[in-house]
């Protein structure tokens, strides 16, 4: 019975992904594609709650694995010729790799995964706002990377003509298997290490725990489930800027994680999905939002703005997020 109310946690955020996907299928096309965008958002914050989420060490950079993630994807699935009439000093390597849409998902998670480790070989020695402004740091570092070093990528330029392979099946598939992915670890001996050391370091390692380990472990394994959903969102948009996965992608998606509860998968997605239909409704409000009888217009900037004072609210009188930060287990008769 302790397994199956355990496992029963995994299985709330996964109706509500599922739902998602079923419920989006039936709207029209514009309002699909919110849908499949919001799936994949939630992908991207239950990536970053895998870490976040289980050390307690709060981390700006994370989109950096999400851009790299979604350049390796879309470079590897536009034909040759065609890279090479956008980024004609790429290297051979990289213009002559051609595979399909699940490798290069899979790919996308791998470099993901190896650009985190390398990266958090050095940081995951630090704790508190010193790894928070580090993790900011690869953040601003790779985006000049990939902006201006034209022989891995466009550069400034719109990496095109990417197939849009990202259905709803692709897309709640993928976030299922994340939500998956990331409740495993969190249940698994690791990720309850990992947790018990956020709670009280000294305690953790007067006993033995090896925290830089098991950090730079969750760190490697969100950063892989961070390029996948990199990849999942190059194949949703059909092209990418550099612009596209920098610091307001990077606001975004950590406001979604403190809005809807840090420390649990549940407030994850929760959060996720929530914050991405207020913001599809105020990024359309933008532009003007008809109403029936009235056209609504905010001025451009308002879902920023209103994120900013949500997420200060949520801080101020709820800091556990509108979850409480709890899993929901579902009770089974007998």
């Amino acid at each position: 019975m302790r397994r199956l109310a355990a496992g029963s946690q995994l299985l709330a955020p996964v109706l509500l992904l599922a739902l998602v996907g079923v419920l989006g299928s039936f709207t029209s096309r514009s309002v699909q594609f919110q849908f499949r965008f919001a799936l994949v958002m939630a992908t991207i914050v239950i990536a970053l709650y895998v870490f976040i989420g289980n050390s307690g060490v709060v981390s700006f950079g994370h989109v950096s694995f999400v851009a790299v993630g979604a350049f390796a994807a879309g470079l590897t699935t536009v034909p040759e010729a065609l890279k090479l009439s956008l980024s004609p000093d790429l290297f051979p390597l990289i213009a002559g790799a051609e595979v399909g849409n699940a490798v290069s998902l899979l790919l996308a998670a791998a470099v993901g995964g190896v650009f985190a480790l390398i990266v958090g070989a050095p940081l995951m020695r630090l704790s508190g706002l010193s790894a928070g402004i580090a993790t900011f740091a690869v953040l601003v570092i790779t985006n000049n990377v990939l902006r201006n070093w034209e022989a891995i990528g466009p550069g400034a330029r719109t990496l095109s003509l990417v197939p849009e392979s990202t259905g709803f099946l692709q897309a709640t598939v993928g976030a299922i298997a994340v939500a998956a992915l990331a409740f495993a670890y969190q249940r698994s001996r690791f990720g309850r290490v990992l947790r018990a050391s956020s709670d009280d370091a000294a305690a953790a390692q007067g006993a033995g725990i090896n925290i830089y380990r098991q950090r730079l472990l969750a760190f490697a394994l969100s950063g892989a489930l961070a390029g996948f959903a990199g990849g999942l969102l190059v194949h949703l948009l059909g092209s990418i800027t550099t612009q596209q996965v920098y610091l307001d992608l990077a606001f975004v998606t950590l406001a979604m994680l403190v809005i809807g509860g840090v420390r649990s998968l549940w407030g994850a997605v929760v959060g996720a999905l929530l914050v991405s239909g207020v913001n599809s409704l105020l990024l359309t409000a933008e532009s003007g939002l008809g109403l029936g009888f009235a056209e609504l217009t905010v001025p451009t900037g308002t879902r920023l703005v209103t994120l900013g004072v949500v997420m200060a609210l949520i801080l101020l009188f709820r800091p556990r997020g509108i979850t409480g930060g709890r899993e929901v287990t579902l009770r089974w008769p007998g």
